[in-house]
């Protein structure tokens, strides 16, 4: 459903927000239950099961499809469900072309999990001229997108890629948990599918893991809807619930995040003990100006690379005392990583090394906390290397 008549910041708080129409509760209520009554075989009020449907799960995916533009929206059990999701509806032995830089468990769903049902190949996606050339050839039924990368924090032009994709009659998949749609709208821009982790910046307080697919085509939706139920990854109530909260807060937090991730970046650029900053709010990135074009903001991702390699790194990831040292992003509380080991450790060595995943590179997830005292907690961490 698509909601525009309000702003992004009012659509966030009370689409899919309305008061319980009972009680009149501001919250609405958490419908905890797997089953429902039904008055005859058959006649029942629109739930009968909550595999299928669930109230507080429909009350988010209104939510979620109002912010993203979308006609409609799916959420599921997490972000690796609702990619398989995507990979169980496109017939057997399609072609997909997916970003090299990518979540690492992304890159393992693909070569470990459905490597016998589909083809893969992988490419840089930010070159449209050598892309073109590669989707040309390929034929690829689905083009696999992140933007910004994950770790490389690499921007690929999603109208540019959506217009390649035509050619071929293929759609595009748009991976926006960096951006979150508050930054980023690919549906917008074209592309065909947006999914989300929700474990990051939706959610945005890290005690949930869940995904969500957002489109605008109603038949595969339908056949998405039809995997949901028959696979079974579908979020459970109380999940959704904690979503729905979230999501209130979006804009906010993703305002706080950038404008923190800024300074962290500028301060981390000018330090005497970092090699080189990756952000794509820092003129030195290389698709800066993409980058202003194509979205709102800039978002609290920063990648970094120490001044050393494995032990300068390993050192300053123990000295760290308020960024915390943990997998996954997008918080409110800032965490810091070594992809290397870490996040993209399924993606074999050779290849992190061909994409840049170094030893020194460290991923910072910036969270709202004050800014002085993320900056001291890095400088202390500096000195100890």
């Amino acid at each position: 459903m698509k909601k525009k008549t309000h702003s992004f910041e009012t659509r966030a708080i009370h689409v899919g927000g309305d008061p319980d129409p009972v009680t009149g509760a501001i919250m609405p209520a958490i419908y905890q239950t797997s089953t429902y009554v039904q008055s005859s075989p058959g006649e029942h009020k629109g739930y009968e099961y909550s595999r299928t449907h669930n109230p507080t799960r429909d009350r988010l995916q209104e939510c979620l499809a109002s912010l993203e533009e979308a006609d409609h929206c799916l959420v599921a059990a997490s972000g690796l469900a609702a990619s398989s999701l995507i990979m169980h509806a496109l017939p057997h032995g399609s072609k997909v072309l997916c970003g090299d830089d990518v979540y690492g468990g992304t890159y393992r769903l693909f070569t470990k999990v459905f490597q016998d049902t589909h083809k893969f190949e992988f490419a840089d996606t930010t070159n449209l001229k050598t892309l073109e050339a590669k989707v040309v050839k390929f034929k690829p039924a689905l083009i696999w997108i992140e933007t910004p990368t994950n770790p490389m924090l690499k921007i690929s032009d999603i109208a540019g890629i959506v217009k390649i994709a035509k050619k071929v009659k293929a759609m595009v998949v748009v991976d926006n948990t960096f951006m979150s749609p508050y930054f980023q709208k690919p549906l917008t821009l074209g592309a065909d599918i947006v999914m989300h982790s929700m474990t990051k910046y939706i959610n945005g307080h890290s005690d949930v893991v869940a995904g969500a697919l957002m489109l605008n085509k109603g038949p595969f939706y339908e056949k998405l809807k039809f995997l949901q139920n028959s696979v079974g990854p579908c979020l459970a109530p109380f999940d959704s619930w904690l979503v729905l909260r979230g999501i209130k807060t979006l804009a906010i937090r993703m305002e706080a995040t950038a404008k923190n991730a800024i300074k962290v970046a500028e301060y981390l650029e000018k330090h005497a003990k970092v090699q080189s900053v990756v952000y794509p709010g820092l003129k030195s990135h290389p698709q800066h100006a993409l980058a202003k074009k194509q979205t709102s903001g800039h978002g609290g991702m920063i990648t970094f690379f120490i001044k050393g390699g494995i032990k300068e790194s390993r050192k300053f990831l123990e000295s760290v005392r308020l960024f915390a040292l943990a997998e996954s992003l997008g918080g409110v509380e800032s965490l810091i990583e070594h992809p290397a080991i870490m996040t993209h450790a399924s993606i074999p060595a050779n290849i992190r090394k061909d994409l840049g995943i170094h030893d020194n590179l460290i991923r910072l997830s910036v969270g709202i906390e004050h800014i002085d005292d993320l900056l001291a907690d890095l400088d202390q961490a500096f000195k100890k290397v």
